[in-house]
Formats: structure tokens, C-alpha cells, sequence
């Protein structure tokens, strides 16, 4: 038997003779609109394969020797700049006194004045100012306190910075600066009068070890005492009574990592975002009392946002050259950033129970630093929010099949079903 012969047994598609079909208006309409559906199940087979969604996904965090940025924008409207203390401590033993760089205090106005910013200071690592006037020779003293590492001229206390960092050395607590050369010169304590009525905002980055730690924001300078990291409180407790000063504080803007660009966030419809990420943001707590403390307990989640297309990059730039801001954001559009959740908790320092708030039964400690306090733990897990395309093409290569050959066999049952109804009826009609 010829090959072809063979073929034609297995045909399992038998063809129809032209003469034996028929055209009808029918089947013409029906072809029409499965063409129409056709087209429109392909164009939304082709939508869903363009479609990008994200995959989330919980793993173990297993990064080691990592840094984390902590953003923020608090305002203190009811104590001046010259005042506030930014410190930063974790349980490796790092501490950050007096954190200065990447951070930027804005003096503002008497809240009765509307609360406008005044100045806007950049913080740098030392002291920016120096006095030109002064003999090259000259070597001020550090009244019995010994010279600060960071002193310009090394032996010396020649500004009043560097007095009260040589006092603060030695855990000597430095009051206005009366009697110091170095202050009146100056005019500390007239500064210090000046700015009693105005507020501060810290606004900036800071740049920390990723492991458990606080940053907390108290009055004073900050020195260590044996084990005990403790601020000379004089000023801040010997202001006029009315306004004093307070911890009253509001929470522009707290995040830890780079924020995820609204844009993404609109193009993706992630269901996360930064508003949604940052539950601190526009927190405000107020308080009469100078004896206050605010303390928030903050569990930091790793998130990392991997776009579509990513691969792991085979060199990372080291984070001593990444400027503040930079850190977490990847060449190919990733971002590595942190979410976070967080409880807090206040209390008077003069001790005494929260009858006021009707719990007689809590008792607070006397004694501690007034100020506000962030406590951060690191989760051991991590978040990963991997883009990805909804299908394969080889998926959408099935839809389209499965939309074409659906939609021609519903169309031919339609079509033989109205054929069959139009003869029974012509039937009827003749009969």
C-alpha cells in the first residue's frame, strides 16, 4: 500500500464536498461575532501575559555585618536646638554621641509666631566655625577639665564647644559657661536666652549597625559615666517656667531604608507602600511636664523590592562610599528598605501611678533622662517582593489556542443549532 494511502486512513479531519455545503445568513452572523470574541478574549489573553505582579515571599534574613539608615522629621516645638542631643547606641558597643552628620536642625519660631523656621544648620562632624580674630599662638584652657580629642589645636580649649566637651569628658556638668572666656566670647549664655521661646526639627539620616540598638533625642550634653550614658540637664531644667520647655513632640517622617518611589508603587499596585509602612508618620504626643520620657519600641522587618528582570549584581559598592540616602537602592532598579510595626509607652519621671488616665494600678519608676527614645529590634525574616509576569508565553500561547478553539466550536453548535431550527421550521411551514 502507497504511503500516502496510509496517511489517508489516519485523516481524523474528513473534508466535505463544496457542493454539499450550505451558506447561510445565519452562519454568517455567527461567524462575524466569533470573530469579535475571538479577538477581544485575545487582546485580554495578551493584557494578562503583559501584566507584572508582585510575589512576596518570607524567608530567613541571612545578611551579615549590615548597615541600615534611619530617616527622620521631628519637630520639638517647645525646646531649641541649642539644647536637643541626637545620640545613637546598639548592643555591639557603637556609640554615636552627639550625631551631627547627615542631620540638619531647624530653629523654629514660638509656636504664638506660628512655628516658621528661622535657620537651617547643616551639622558637620566638627564644629564649622572658628575663631579668625584669635592670635595663632593662642591656647585657651579647659579649666581643669583635660583637652578634647577633637580640639582643633590639640591641648587646647579654644571655643565653647570645646569646654563643653572637655567637660563633658570628664562627666562635668557645664551649665551657661559663666566665668568660661572661651563662652563669653561668645555669647553662650545670651544664645541660650535668645532661644528659649523657639522649637527645633531634627530632619536628616543617620547611618547604624543592622543589629538591636536605640537613638534617642534628650537635653544636654552626652557623656558616659562608668557604664551609665547619662546629659548635663542643668539648662534644661533651669529654664522660666513659663513657656517651659517639653518633649511635646510631632512625627513628620520616620523610615528605616530608602522609601519605594510612588511611582513603582502606582505602576505595580503593590499592595504595600510607604504610608502604609511608616505607621509613625504624623504622630504627635504632647506633655506640660519638663520630667517626661516617650519611648518606642520598634520591630524592623527587611523588605526588599526585586523589579522584574533582576539578577544579583557581582560587585557591591562598600557603604563607607555610599552617601546618606543612597544606601539600599541597587543599580538595576531594586530597593532593600525595611518595614516596620511599633508600640509605645510614657511615663512622668517623678514617678507616681496613671489615676489621670484611669489606671491606678500602673506604677511608674522615679528617675531616668526625660527625652524621647526609639528602641529598634531586627526581625530574623525577611520580606522579598519579587516582580513577575501573571503567565509564561508558553501559557499564553495555551489561552490563545484554547480561546480560538472554544470559541469556533461554541460558535459551530450555535450555528448547526439555528440551521436545524430554520429547516424544522421550513418543514412545518410546507407540511
Amino acid at each position: 500500500m502507497p504511503a500516502k494511502s496510509r496517511f489517508v486512513r489516519l485523516d481524523a479531519f474528513t473534508k466535505t464536498v463544496e457542493d454539499a455545503r450550505v451558506r447561510t445568513t445565519s452562519g454568517g452572523v455567527v461567524t462575524i461575532t466569533s470573530l469579535l470574541v475571538i479577538l477581544f478574549l485575545m487582546w485580554g489573553e495578551w493584557s494578562d501575559y503583559r501584566r507584572i505582579i508582585v510575589k512576596p515571599e518570607l524567608v530567613v534574613d541571612k545578611g551579615r555585618g549590615e548597615k541600615m539608615e534611619i530617616h527622620m522629621n521631628i519637630s520639638f516645638p517647645r525646646l531649641p536646638c541649642e539644647l536637643l542631643t541626637l545620640d545613637v547606641m546598639d548592643v555591639s558597643g557603637e556609640v554615636q554621641s552627639g550625631v551631627m552628620h547627615g542631620v540638619k536642625k531647624l530653629r523654629l519660631a514660638n509656636q504664638r509666631e506660628g512655628g516658621r523656621v528661622l535657620e537651617i544648620k547643616d551639622l558637620e562632624l566638627l564644629p564649622a566655625e572658628e575663631s579668625q580674630h584669635l592670635d595663632p599662638n593662642y591656647c585657651g584652657q579647659c579649666y581643669g577639665a583635660p583637652a578634647p580629642p577633637n580640639a582643633k589645636k590639640p591641648g587646647c580649649c579654644n571655643t565653647c564647644d570645646e569646654v563643653r566637651d572637655a567637660y563633658a569628658g570628664v562627666s562635668w556638668s557645664f551649665g551657661r559657661g559663666e566665668n568660661v572666656e572661651q563662652c563669653e566670647r561668645e555669647h553662650y549664655s545670651e544664645h541660650l536666652d535668645a532661644q528659649r521661646h523657639e522649637g527645633c526639627r531634627i530632619e536628616g539620616g543617620i547611618r547604624v549597625n543592622k543589629v538591636i540598638g536605640n537613638f534617642h533625642f534628650a537635653p544636654g550634653k552626652s557623656f558616659s559615666n562608668g557604664n551609665m550614658h547619662v546629659h548635663d540637664l542643668e539648662n534644661y531644667f533651669n529654664s522660666p517656667a513659663d513657656p517651659g520647655h517639653s518633649f511635646t513632640h510631632t512625627i513628620h517622617e520616620l523610615r528605616f531604608g530608602p522609601e519605594l518611589p510612588d511611582a513603582v508603587v502606582k505602576r505595580r499596585g503593590w499592595a504595600w507602600s510607604n504610608h502604609h509602612g511608616n505607621p509613625l508618620d504624623g504622630h504627635e504626643q504632647m506633655t506640660e511636664e519638663k520630667a517626661y520620657n516617650f519611648m518606642y519600641f520598634v520591630k524592623v522587618v527587611s523588605t526588599a523590592y526585586l523589579p522584574l528582570g533582576w539578577s544579583s549584581p557581582s560587585f557591591e559598592i562598600p557603604h563607607e562610599l555610599m552617601e546618606i540616602g543612597s544606601l539600599g537602592k541597587g543599580e538595576q532598579g531594586s530597593i532593600e528598605t525595611h518595614q516596620y510595626s511599633v508600640t509605645s509607652h510614657k511615663r512622668s519621671l517623678t514617678g507616681g501611678n496613671d489615676a489621670n488616665e484611669g489606671h491606678k494600678e500602673r506604677l511608674h519608676a522615679r528617675g531616668g533622662i526625660p527625652g524621647v527614645f526609639f528602641s529598634y529590634d531586627i526581625s530574623p525574616m525577611k520580606v522579598i517582593n519579587r516582580e513577575a509576569r501573571s503567565k509564561s508565553f508558553t501559557g499564553f500561547l495555551v489561552g490563545v489556542c484554547a480561546v480560538i478553539g472554544g470559541t469556533l466550536t461554541v460558535a459551530a453548535a450555535v450555528d448547526r443549532a439555528l440551521y436545524e431550527g430554520v429547516q424544522r421550521v421550513k418543514k412545518m411551514h410546507n407540511n
